[in-house]
């Protein structure tokens, strides 16, 4: 294709896709597929190659994870519209409609704030907000109820959005307020360590030990962020263990939570991008825990 050098193969119905790919290759060639290719694709083209082929994320790793300016203005549309979506909670959240019922108006909120799709839509009420991967249920909001909603999806040419934020269904109890505070001081402070120059895993230490200082250290159970494009979850994994240098143009979540099993959970989460002095965030909705009536 033109001066990017591809290759495009017509296929016909009844025709071995697979030997179709064997023979533009010369002996000995790599070939690298989709992090998603089936089962029922791959073992057939392992088979006619005589050779497992290797995932493209390790060929595209850096190009994926350093975003251009167009790639950057599109998350910010997109940041933009998943907060417009935040913006209308009050008329989806109401209590003693069940998450499912929410999540179905969120959903359609998030196509009519600009989306393709709703990717995603978390509606943790109550006891459900302790569950970090907790979607919808049949349960129905309370007063008194906090309220996880994490959602996101795509906006054209296919960047994400992925945005979380907590509501309260009344004022919450002074112990819930506080154990917010300390959550919203954990994510903030990550954010502020964000620049050039420091690992991955340095900016999930800053959250932690926010947590850690107020005896929340146990209650805080999965990384800080991942990175995010054109996939919802990419590289770089926010994340202890993760030494890699933050370089600008990088564009991660930043999203501590706090999760009490059976009882509560919160959580806030901001995507930012790495820019030469310290970072920019595409969600800037209010990061307390907001009250609902």
């Amino acid at each position: 294709m033109g001066d990017l050098g591809l290759t495009v193969l017509d296929w016909v119905d009844g025709v071995d896709p697979y030997a179709i790919v064997a023979a533009q290759l010369p002996a000995g060639a790599k070939v690298a597929v989709t992090d998603a290719m089936p089962a029922l694709h791959l073992i057939p083209l392992a088979d006619t190659l005589g050779a497992l082929p290797i995932l493209a994320t390790g060929v595209l790793r850096e190009l994926r994870m350093v975003k251009d300016d167009a790639e950057i203005e599109a998350l910010r549309r997109a940041g933009a519209a998943i907060d417009r979506v935040h913006a209308r909670m009050a008329e989806f959240l109401i209590v003693g409609r069940t998450e499912a019922e929410v999540g179905e108006a969120i959903s359609a909120a998030i196509l009519e704030e600009g989306h393709t799709e709703a990717a995603f839509v978390i509606v943790g009420s109550g006891p459900h907000g302790a569950d970090p991967h907790h979607e919808v249920s049949d349960r129905v909001i309370e007063s008194g109820d906090v309220v996880v909603i994490d959602i996101g999806g795509p906006v054209e040419p296919g960047y994400n959005s992925d945005s979380t934020r907590t509501y309260s269904m009344g004022q919450p109890s002074a112990e819930v307020a506080a154990q917010f505070a300390v959550l919203e001081a954990a994510q903030q402070a990550a954010v502020d360590s964000v620049r050039p120059g420091v690992s991955a895993e340095s900016v999930d230490v800053a959250a932690r030990e926010v947590l850690a200082a107020q005896g929340l250290a146990e209650v805080f159970v999965h990384r800080t962020g991942h990175g995010i494009g054109l996939s919802v979850h990419e590289e770089p994994y926010i994340v202890e263990g993760n030494t890699i240098e933050l370089v600008e143009g990088m564009a991660f979540s930043i999203e501590p939570g706090i999760y009490f099993r059976g009882n509560w959970g919160a959580r806030i989460e901001d995507i930012v991008v790495v820019t030469a002095d310290g970072c920019e965030s595409f969600n800037n909705r209010p990061h307390g825990l907001t009250v609902l009536d």
